[in-house]
């Protein structure tokens, strides 16, 4: 099944009335879903809460909420606070970011991002179906230990609330295949899809399930111009960018996706250039097959959409499910 969803990035770096525009847009013209984004801008909750008021039948996904800037509790209040104003329409999309934000942004250990990707799922899990919220965990008890907290059960009937994880490392796809409704996939080339499917089906497989029971949300761009060489020129930046910056030095899971794929001299090349601080060199050191072949989640361009033009296009991508 072949579904078309558009990603919007920072509400407040774009004029709210294009958003909406472009959203409502993008409903009228039979569009599944709209992801919003996180990462040390916007928060992925505010604009869907907005955008819920402004829709009736397109989809809302958080495309992601970081897990280690929310409780696992107050994250399953979001999101069914969000799916109430929607009207059943939100879709919740989790990750880990990485040790950068992590630990730059939120002052939260980056240890173990697994487990606790686990161990928020499986309370989320406890809260959408309405039971009490008793969980030890390497990470999270509930109640806390020696406290006057009991187990608490969220005021809210039991609710299906599909959950979506945005993974890169082999362990966390295979988890995704294990565990999750939908994957938010990035750093994927349709040329070498097994870098990250193959780790989602085996998850599948060692679960009882197959690759076919996990929605596979992987965005691909869309340009539209007369110059083909320009606009992959223009996508070098931000794969470059992706490459060297979103991660530290020791762990960035999008430059190890690409080294599975093939491009290890590639992918080290760039990262070594964007961490000196040439990022021009950097930007133009991105093969071409990189540039026009890979897909990014938040930061690819769509224009003409519907035969109309719109400035917070230039902050969309379009995802192929």
């Amino acid at each position: 099944m072949l579904k078309a969803a558009i990603a919007v990035g920072g509400y407040a770096r774009s004029n709210a009335r294009n958003l909406v525009d472009l959203v409502q847009e993008a409903e009228r013209l039979g569009v599944d879903s709209v992801w919003s984004a996180e990462a040390w801008g916007s928060d992925a909750v505010t604009s869907l809460a907005f955008l819920a008021g402004q829709t009736t039948k397109i989809r809302l996904g958080t495309g992601i909420m970081q897990i280690s800037a929310r409780t696992p509790s107050m994250t399953a209040m979001t999101a069914l606070s969000l799916n109430d104003l929607s009207e059943g329409r939100f879709l919740l999309g989790l990750g880990a970011s990485g040790p950068q934000v992590v630990e730059g942004l939120h002052g939260v250990a980056y240890a173990e991002p697994l487990v606790r990707m686990r161990e928020t799922v499986d309370i989320l899990r406890l809260a959408f179906a309405g039971e009490k919220l008793k969980y030890a965990g390497r990470h999270y008890v509930l109640p806390r230990p020696g406290g006057e907290g009991k187990p608490l059960r969220l005021d809210h009937p039991p609710t299906h609330i599909p959950i979506y994880l945005a993974t890169l490392a082999p362990k966390a796809l295979e988890y995704t295949g294990a565990a999750a409704d939908g994957w938010l996939g990035t750093s994927f080339s349709p040329d070498h899809p097994d870098a990250h499917l193959a780790h989602i089906r085996r998850g599948a497989e060692k679960a009882g399930r197959k690759l076919s029971d996990i929605f596979l949300n992987v965005s691909c761009a869309v340009a539209i111009g007369d110059n083909v060489e320009e606009m992959i020129d223009a996508r070098r930046g931000g794969v470059a960018f992706q490459m060297g910056a979103m991660g530290s030095a020791k762990t960035n899971f999008y430059n190890d996706a690409f080294k599975r794929a093939g491009f290890v001299d590639d992918a080290l090349a760039i990262q070594q250039l964007w961490i000196q601080g040439k990022r021009e060199d950097a930007a133009r050191r991105v093969p071409d097959a990189l540039a026009a072949g890979s897909t990014r989640w938040s930061s690819a361009v769509l224009s003409g959409l519907g035969g109309k033009t719109s400035r917070a296009a230039h902050n969309a991508s379009v995802a192929c499910n």
